[in-house]
């Protein structure tokens, strides 16, 4: 397919901004360890297609910018800026002067919600989602949410950015579901979110920004990273039972409790992209999982906490021992990297994080690694703003490497999960025929 076939013709009509209905006065809040050190990935890019409302676009827009407006007396910090104090410590400001929240409206004359549908990879998307490779510092100066409403033949594109220094998924998907709250007739949100960060964690911690100096010799033409490809692989309730009763057959000694459907989704996708990968028996493969660490801080803090309250967690073995093993070996090293990261360990990587700030790359997540980002827990197809649910919910072009992976529910609903995998071409070729990972009986 030729480059300019993928790209939809998509044009912009307006871009305007939207901030607090009432005046709230200047507000800030600093960043604190758990969002640091995401500063310099990408800005997270959601994109949820609807089907109908064409007829009432320009009303829906509006619609939408009335209930933004409401929602964002509760969440001003998206309304806001990043900026630093005298000391050089990030934080999040908001101030009745400043623009607010971008709104952009497109339409393109080109597509229906299903071509949408069909596509797997994000290269096609990519218009309809603001801030393709934005970097979250640029907060400094941009707003911290761009948010695209696109017409299409038959439907809406919604595309967001959020800046991922301020928060992470579970405070998306409560922003989402609570502006959707009140575009369908709540004159208030039913869950306010808790908005001092500082009580999770107060050390000040004073970044240096400075990009590392360009390498000399090779390192200055060294070799763009093969191209990835991208696709859903979407397991049914069934399948996903499948899995789990698999992993958990012959649990292993030390396991004191069974896997759970996480941990069992994890080990397959992690057997499968190492067979797809084909690595030599002593190539290392990282697992990691960015977790919810709410419950798991002491004290823990409440669901609705905004900001960032997640960590990586790794795990690693040889891809020899990995394949040599029966599924509940990787199931118990999850289980365990899991289970062991407790408020002890938390602490332990703050405070080590504090005494040498690191300002990770998106794709830090290990060598051959599978990186397992979102939840089937979020409840993303239940944003309905008053004209339906959502057709699709999918990630954007940001913050997507080499084994990043996205989980989301089935559409459906009930027990079955998404999954959004990243992988080299050849890989994913290895892994698209792979009948074990997609659970084909033979």
């Amino acid at each position: 397919m030729a480059t300019e076939e993928k790209h939809l013709k998509v044009e912009i009509l307006s871009k305007t901004h939207v901030k607090p209905q009432k005046p709230l006065g200047r507000k800030e809040c600093q960043l604190v360890t758990f969002d640091l050190p995401y500063i310099a990935f990408y800005y997270n890019q959601k994109l949820l297609i609807y089907k109908g409302g064409v007829e009432e676009f320009e009303s829906i827009v509006e619609k939408l910018k009335d209930g933004l407006k409401v929602v964002l007396e509760e969440f001003y910090q998206l309304a806001g800026k990043l900026d630093k104090d005298d000391d050089g410590v990030f934080k999040v400001v908001y101030d009745d002067d400043m623009d607010g929240v971008e709104v952009v409206t497109a339409t393109v004359e080109d597509a229906e919600t299903a071509d949408l549908l069909k596509e797997e990879g994000t290269a096609k998307l990519k218009e309809l989602l603001p801030y393709n490779d934005v970097l979250n510092f640029e907060g400094l100066h941009r707003p911290l949410l761009s948010i695209q409403l696109t017409k299409l033949k038959d439907g809406l594109a919604m595309g967001c950015a959020f800046n991922h220094a301020i928060l992470d998924g579970t405070s998306t998907w409560h922003f989402m579901s609570s502006w959707a709250e009140i575009c369908t007739g709540s004159k208030s949100i039913s869950i306010q979110p808790f908005l001092d960060r500082t009580q999770a964690r107060n050390t000040r911690v004073k970044l240096d920004l400075t990009p590392p100096e360009q390498q000399n010799g090779d390192g200055a033409t060294a070799t763009k990273p093969p191209p990835l490809k991208e696709k859903i692989f979407k397991f049914s309730e069934s399948s996903i039972d499948k899995i789990k009763a698999k992993v958990n057959a012959n649990p292993a000694n030390e396991s004191t409790k069974p896997f759970s459907t996480f941990q069992s989704l994890s080990t397959h996708i992690w057997h499968a992209v190492t067979r797809a990968r084909q690595l030599a028996p002593e190539d290392y493969t990282v697992f990691t999982v960015f977790a919810d660490c709410r419950k798991r801080v002491d004290p823990p803090m409440p669901e609705s906490y905004f900001g960032n309250l997640i960590q990586a967690i790794f795990t690693v073995t040889a891809a020899g021992l990995l394949q040599a093993n029966p599924p509940e070996f990787a199931a118990a090293l999850i289980q365990k990297a899991i289970e062991s990261h407790d408020a002890q360990a938390i602490e332990a990587r703050n405070k080590e994080w504090e005494s040498n700030p690191i300002i990770f790359q998106y794709k830090d997540a290990g060598v051959n690694c599978v990186a397992v980002g979102s939840s089937p827990r979020f409840k993303v197809y239940d944003v309905d703003f008053g004209f339906g649910k959502p057709e699709s919910v999918r990630s954007g072009a940001n913050n997507r490497f080499d084994g990043m992976v996205y989980l989301y529910p089935a559409k459906e609903g009930g027990r079955g999960i998404d999954v959004e995998i990243s992988l080299e071409a050849g890989a994913m070729e290895n892994l698209e025929k792979d009948k074990e990972f997609l659970v084909i009986e033979e």
